[in-house]
This record gives structure tokens, C-alpha cells and sequence, in this order.
């Protein structure tokens, strides 16, 4: 048990800002094993953004307006981490021309065209399906949403090999088939819960089919994974679950 709460800690540390300590400069030596309590974290960001959305709209807030401040306390609650990774693989696969200018134009800190127009196709389109789920709703679609969105992460970091000699994702190292299999299950044990039988079945093959198409992409592009990869695949399956979910369930 003290081993699944460490590593839990370490999710939440890397996953949020919420302050948990772990040596400064250092990467924490159970990282790789904590990738099996990413739904876990993720389940809980869900929670607390789903909460956040209902609480606006008991307030009187339309619900456009009231997703729109949901989704901006999740990238407070974030640092906005899968956002950047999305934006960053727009700027490098659409702007560089070869391998080697596309991961050079991912490791710029700036914002570029491509990296502009798809977070703002992505915010849109979770905008406007997080305003179209009917309140009673909105907690357990965001958890599910969540879970699964980070529940894909670790079995991408196992089978994708990497496009850098350096960064984050190596520096990380790669999770066993053990800890990507926990992950995976935890994931769809959440959305189970959460959801409907049949809303969690296409939700998870959403969550894989979302993450295989990243991983497809990266290894034309740039020949495997980085850091942005999977926090762009994040990204990805997490907008179109919410847009699934909401052509689902919202009311006629």
C-alpha cells in the first residue's frame, strides 16, 4: 500500500500543480511505476473540474460561460502540461519540412500558427460539448473524459521508441507491459463506473483509437515519442471523448 500511495504522490506531482515534494532537479525513482496511477489523478481532475462546471451553473452561469471557466481551471489545475504538447506537435509536424527541424521547432517555447489555431480548435470543440451535457451529467462524463485521456499514456511511453537521445520522455523511461496494463484497466474500471455500459465501451475504444492515431502520426513525423507525443495524445482523447459524450447524452 505504501508503495501505490508513493506512487500516486508522484502522478499528482507530475500530472498538477498541486505542490508535492520530490528531490528538486531530480526525477523521482519510482516515476515509471507511477504511470499506473495516471487515471487515478486523472479521475480526480475530472471530479474537480466537473464540480467546478456544476457549481457555476447552480450559480445562475450560463453553460456556455460555465464550461468555458471550467475548462480554465483545469489547465490551473494542470499547468496546462497536455496543451502545450498539443500546441508544440502542431508547430513541429505542420512547420518543419525534415525529422530533425520538426523536433527542433517542438523544443521552442514560443507558440506558432499550427500550435494556435489547434488549441483553439480543441478548446471549441470541448466547450462547446462540455456546455451541451446535461448537468446531471457533467461530473462523471469529466471523470471518465480524464481517466481515459491519461489512462492511454502509459501503453503509448511502452511501444513507441524515441525520437530524441535526450528530453523528458527518455529521461523518464519507458513503463514495464505490467504497469501500462494496470493503467489501462484503471482506466476503464473508472469509465465503467462512471458511465453507462455502452458510453464507457466507446469511450475507451475512443481513448485507444484517439491514442494509436498519435502514435501513428509521431512515427512518420519524427520516428517515435517525446514528451509533447503523449501529452498531445492526452489531448486529443480527451476532446474527442467529451464530444462523444456529449453527442450522447445531450438532451434533444
Amino acid at each position: 500500500m505504501n508503495e501505490w500511495f508513493d506512487d500516486f504522490k508522484t502522478a499528482v506531482a507530475f500530472l498538477t500543480r498541486l505542490p508535492m515534494p520530490h528531490p528538486d532537479g531530480a526525477m523521482p525513482a519510482n516515476f515509471v511505476r507511477a504511470h499506473r496511477m495516471f487515471p487515478v489523478v486523472g479521475a480526480l481532475i475530472g471530479a474537480a473540474v466537473g464540480l467546478l462546471c456544476l457549481g457555476l451553473r447552480a450559480a445562475g452561469v450560463p453553460d456556455l460561460a460555465a464550461a468555458a471557466l471550467a475548462l480554465g481551471g483545469s489547465a490551473v489545475i494542470t499547468g496546462a502540461l497536455h496543451e502545450d504538447g498539443l500546441a508544440d506537435i502542431a508547430d513541429g509536424f505542420g512547420g518543419g519540412r525534415t525529422r530533425e527541424s520538426k523536433l527542433e521547432i517542438m523544443r521552442d517555447s514560443r507558440l506558432g500558427t499550427y500550435g494556435a489555431v489547434i488549441l483553439l480548435v480543441s478548446f471549441a470543440a470541448k466547450l462547446s460539448a462540455l456546455a451541451a451535457i446535461p448537468s446531471g451529467y457533467v461530473v462523471p462524463s469529466l471523470i471518465a473524459v480524464h481517466a481515459l485521456g491519461r489512462g492511454v499514456l502509459p501503453a503509448m511511453s511502452l511501444n513507441l521508441p524515441y525520437a530524441r537521445k535526450d528530453g523528458l520522455a527518455r529521461n523518464a523511461g519507458q513503463p514495464d507491459a505490467a504497469t501500462a496494463t494496470v493503467a489501462g484497466v484503471l482506466a476503464l474500471l473508472i469509465a465503467i463506473v462512471s458511465l453507462s455500459w455502452s458510453n464507457a465501451f466507446y469511450a475507451a475504444v475512443l481513448a485507444g483509437m484517439s491514442a494509436f492515431s498519435v502514435a501513428w502520426l509521431s512515427l512518420r513525423q519524427i520516428g517515435g515519442q517525446t514528451g509533447d507525443v503523449l501529452g498531445g495524445a492526452e489531448q486529443v482523447a480527451e476532446t474527442a471523448i467529451l464530444v462523444l459524450l456529449a453527442a450522447r447524452l445531450a438532451q434533444p
